[in-house]
């Protein structure tokens, strides 16, 4: 590390401690810049590239998590939540939990109690897969070797979402994909929760067309944040949409298969099969 990047990281270290510190107040861009006496021009890039998200994208992620162990009291009300968090109100509150948890603050109290899931399970040429669908579309694809734990386990991201085991159109277009028939990709919707950068990269992996291959180095780069490849592995790892979201097409530069949350030896049999049918 240069003597010009040891201070800079010294910068960006105690910005984030201020922010830390005093995102109750919300701080504007402006003040948190004059707390480390840089311009906020200056501070706004300085920060992105070390840290990987803007600083207010770094204030809202604490606000959320502040937020959420709130409305996890079951005393506490949105009004509460909000002024605590250091929001002008629900609103604000509401738009911050749409924006960054891809649900509203009293979805995430309750735990999706408003939340209607339907569910099926089905198999895969790679192994049996659980996937569910809500009315906005394909919020959940697995694959599994225990029934049982596959449920528990989709069930633990909305313990109060009511469930039903049936077969609907949007889980038949998405399972279309296994037989081949790619004509109504355009047809699945998906509907994701996640942070901003989680979205991002989960997006960019859309990109990837079948058959082909990219690194978490390509990736980072792809979304203009070439020091992010720890950041995205982590972000793919979470992936909720196993195959659909085709986070088996990332490797590493070296030419390795990399990790899989559903096993190397999957991993490797997926990128082979898409291989063998795209250069039919």
């Amino acid at each position: 590390m240069t003597d010009q990047e040891h201070v800079n990281y010294n910068r960006i270290a105690e910005a984030i401690t201020y922010i830390k510190e005093n995102f109750k107040e919300q701080p504007s861009l402006n003040t948190i810049a004059d707390s480390v006496d840089i311009s906020p021009y200056h501070f706004q890039r300085l920060f992105t590239d070390w840290a990987g998200v803007s600083p207010k994208k770094f204030m809202q992620y604490l606000s959320i998590n502040y937020a959420k162990q709130l409305l996890k009291e079951k005393q506490a009300t949105l009004f509460d939540t909000a002024y605590q968090t250091g929001l002008s109100g629900t609103s604000r509150l509401h738009d911050l939990f749409i924006n960054i948890e891809g649900m509203t603050p009293g979805e995430y109290k309750n735990g999706g109690e408003n939340l209607f899931i339907n569910y099926s399970f089905a198999e895969s040429p790679f192994g049996n897969i659980i996937v569910a669908s809500t009315k906005k579309g394909i919020c959940h694809i697995e694959f599994f070797e225990d029934k049982k734990e596959a449920l528990i386990k989709m069930k633990c991201r909305f313990p109060n979402a009511k469930y039903n085991q049936v077969v609907d159109t949007t889980q038949q277009n998405a399972l279309f994909i296994f037989q081949n028939d790619w004509s109504k990709l355009n047809q699945i919707k998906l509907h994701l929760q996640g942070t901003p950068f989680q979205l991002k990269v989960w997006e960019t992996l859309l990109k990837i067309p079948m058959g082909k291959l990219s690194t978490y180095g390509a990736i980072a780069k792809e979304i203009d944040n070439p020091n992010a490849s720890r950041a995205i592995g982590t972000a793919i790892g979470g992936n909720p949409v196993a195959f659909l979201i085709p986070c088996h097409r990332v490797i590493q530069s070296t030419g390795n298969i990399g990790g899989y949350m559903w096993g190397s030896t999957r991993k490797s049999a997926i990128i082979g099969w898409e291989a063998a049918k795209t250069n039919v």
